[in-house]
């Protein structure tokens, strides 16, 4: 009986180390690398805002087909808009956020980035 308990214990622990280890071997990972995710991530919102708030606001397009106009690869982008603003928000969640504007005379403009 007793061997029979400690042999189901040992199951129960034997998945616990390795798990363990990939979740650390993942954060190492991320803060690696956290520095280029941030400035692919930033690049990628900020070309989405602005081609997004282009094609709505200077197109005339709806902002569901301006979504089809994004490269190949840009999946995890979300654009939503301030029509009242004439602006596109473009974001990465927990990650990067970038608007343009629609400024007359001007066309879609950036907003300046945070450090």
């Amino acid at each position: 009986m007793a061997t029979a308990k400690q042999g189901r214990t040992r199951g129960r622990i034997g998945w616990r180390k390795p798990l363990a280890v990939l979740v650390l071997i993942g954060v190492a990972a991320v803060w690696y690398y956290a520095e280029p995710i941030r400035g692919y991530s930033q690049t990628a919102t900020a070309y989405a805002a602005k081609n997004a708030c282009s094609c709505r606001h200077i197109g005339g397009r709806a902002l569901d087909s301006c979504k089809d106009d994004l490269l190949p690869g840009m999946g995890l982008v979300f654009l939503g808009e301030d029509e009242a603003q004439q602006s596109v928000t473009a974001r990465i969640p927990l990650v990067a956020s970038t608007t343009a504007q629609h400024r007359e005379g001007f066309g879609c403009v950036l907003e300046p980035w945070e450090s």
